[in-house]
């Protein structure tokens, strides 16, 4: 493994001044194009940038000054450079790639910079999986800095993952090169309460001068949530109205808006500055998941901007908070998030700021896509046997394993029933009556079964529960080891010998997402890494993906992104309903509760 090294400012300022002052020539010089300032909001036509070992050492009107007969010149042609862009909040395993392959498909769509929480695989394989994720984020030729994970389990007692992450875990982390902080605190509760394991984790952050990440997903803005902020998370990516997005800006939070592949919290959020008038330097945009199929046939963060223009705002206070904001955020304002001298060359050419169409990227000074090819290595990890090996049920499932026993002589039962909600991260607590069928509860209509399978430590245990809203029919059954966050395997179907094939099928390859339906199986998702992540390109995975969420259409399901809802089920953190290894949880109460109530 090679880790890239890139030059800090002290290390290049004298070539820097040398270049500026015109005592030296650039390595390249982009030339004549639209400087779009973030610092001042302007754009300035007719400017010039000149770069030398990688950082910007002059951005002005002429650069010829400093323009020899060895310098690489691109002309700008009246283009506008922007800077490369920022997501400030993800999770790479979400894309079903490995950094590697996750950088080769963004670096085209314009970002350049990555603040990552790898807490997915850090559920399956701890803090040794933390560290390959971080070594592999560290080779890549653009910025990938990662936040330690926070919260494994995410809900302590209420669900069981392959590895625990611990304070200890926590304080070692902050010593390594690429971590830029603590990852999403998801544990709002624990926070509210002033859990030790928690704020023991937030005081080896803060300790460490790095920013800790925040995850309030619940609708109260009361004392608890007046409890979270004074236990330190700096940031918020879980509101979905404006009155949260202020909220969390009135407390001194930033605001982050995000647009994944399902999760659609921009538009409703960012009337706080369209509408409103809140000062936008508090406000930031983020993907958080967004899996292969959008990467490769929507983009990433310029898909993100596009639509905060569409939904009104300035284009230049979009890219701010694509850029500056975000590099402010995390201490890097005098490193990345604008074209200013010293700052790494990060730029972006585009032809229009509000469609951002992405022709030229350069990361670190180097020209890494065009037109939307990758140009350059994206070097992989050489990841272990034991990161390919990780599901384990103990014995081949059969239909027994997912029968769900009525109360004795009852022709009726009411579950409580998982209700997902479209393109949004919560879910709905509902409750139907629903048939017996000699002896055991049946879907019906909307409703049909999930069960979540222990996979870290081959218990054989499997829970059962109902789940509406996919919109299922016929015989069939989807299964996925992708379950966040504790990542055991979850299976929706209407069928139970269906369901058994399908959690037989990922214990076969190793990991992934499967679709069986009357028998036969009409896509395959292979995941090998952790059960998360595939190191082929991210191509090949998202026509795999297409197939599965073509199949999951085939099968009745007629939702946005699905398969994300689908993945989420077991996220015992975001309200109201979810299911874990341990039982059906409340999210609002964080308790476990009956999946059939009892007969009054």
């Amino acid at each position: 493994m090679t880790q890239t090294t890139f030059p800090t400012w002290p290390d290049v300022a004298p070539d820097l001044i040398a270049v500026a002052a015109g005592r030296a020539h650039a390595d390249t010089v982009i030339r004549g194009g639209i400087w779009v300032n973030v610092h001042s909001r302007e754009t300035l036509p007719n400017h010039d940038i000149a770069i030398v070992r990688g950082r910007i050492a002059y951005v002005g009107p002429d650069a010829s000054y400093c323009t020899g007969p060895d310098t690489q010149v691109i002309e700008a042609e009246g283009r506008y450079m922007i800077p490369g862009l920022c997501d400030a909040h993800m999770h790479i395993e979400s894309g079903m790639l490995t950094p590697a392959e996750f950088s080769r498909a963004v670096i085209p769509h314009g970002t350049t910079s990555m603040f990552t929480d790898p807490h997915e695989i850090a559920n399956v394989l701890g803090l040794a999986g933390v560290r390959m994720m971080h070594d592999e984020a560290l080779m890549q030729p653009v910025n990938i800095f990662t936040q330690m994970p926070s919260c494994a389990p995410s809900a302590p007692g209420l669900e069981t993952t392959g590895h625990e992450i611990s304070p200890e875990d926590v304080a070692e982390a902050m010593n390594w090169p690429g971590i830029i902080g603590l990852g999403e605190m998801m544990n709002f509760p624990g926070v509210a309460n002033a859990d030790p394991k928690m704020l023991a984790e937030i005081a080896a952050t803060q300790r460490a001068g790095k920013t800790v990440g925040g995850h309030y997903a619940s609708p109260d803005l009361g004392p608890d949530f007046a409890a979270y902020v004074a236990g330190g998370p700096a940031d918020d990516h879980e509101g979905t109205c404006e009155a949260d997005a202020i909220a969390r800006v009135r407390q001194g939070m930033r605001s982050m808006m995000r647009l994944g592949s399902a999760w659609y919290d921009v538009e409703s959020q960012i009337t706080s500055i369209t509408e409103k008038g809140l000062d936008p330097r508090n406000f930031i945009l983020c993907t958080d998941d967004c899996h292969s199929g959008t990467l490769v046939n929507e983009g990433h963060m310029n898909r993100v901007v596009r639509h905060a223009i569409a939904c009104g705002c300035d284009p230049v206070i979009a890219l701010q908070m694509a850029t500056l904001n975000t590099a402010t955020h995390f201490g890097l304002e005098r490193e990345i998030g604008s074209i200013t001298p010293g700052r790494r060359a990060d730029v972006v050419l585009t032809t229009d700021l509000a469609t951002l169409p992405i022709d030229l990227v350069i990361a670190r000074g180097q020209i890494v896509a065009r037109d939307g090819e990758c140009l350059v290595d994206c070097p992989h990890y050489d990841w272990p046997g034991t990161a390919r090996n990780t599901v384990h049920l103990g014995h081949a499932l059969t239909d027994t394993d997912f029968e769900i026993a009525a109360p004795e002589g009852a022709n009726l039962a009411r579950a409580n029933v998982i209700g997902v909600v479209e393109n949004q991260a919560p879910t709905k607590a509902l409750q139907v009556d629903l048939p017996v069928r000699d002896g055991l509860v049946e879907g019906e209509g909307e409703v049909c079964q999930i069960a979540l399978v222990e996979r870290h430590r081959a218990t054989g245990g499997v829970v059962n529960g109902f789940v509406s809203g996919f919109g299922y029919g016929g015989r069939m059954a989807m299964a996925s080891t992708v379950a966040h966050d504790s990542h055991h395997m979850i299976v929706v179907g209407t069928d139970r010998d269906q369901m058994a094939l399908a959690a037989n099928r990922l214990a076969e390859v190793g990991g992934g997402i499967t679709v069986f339906r009357d028998d036969a199986e009409l896509a395959l998702v292979k995941l090998p890494i952790a059960g998360l992540m595939s190191d082929s390109p991210a191509q090949q995975v998202a026509q795999d993906a297409e197939r599965m969420m073509q199949a999951m259409h085939d099968c009745g399901c007629d939702l946005n992104n699905a398969y994300m809802q689908h993945s989420l089920l077991a996220l015992v953190v975001i309200p109201e309903l979810r299911i874990s290894d341990l039982g059906l949880v409340d999210v609002r109460k964080f308790e476990k509760i009956d999946v059939l109530e009892t007969p009054t």
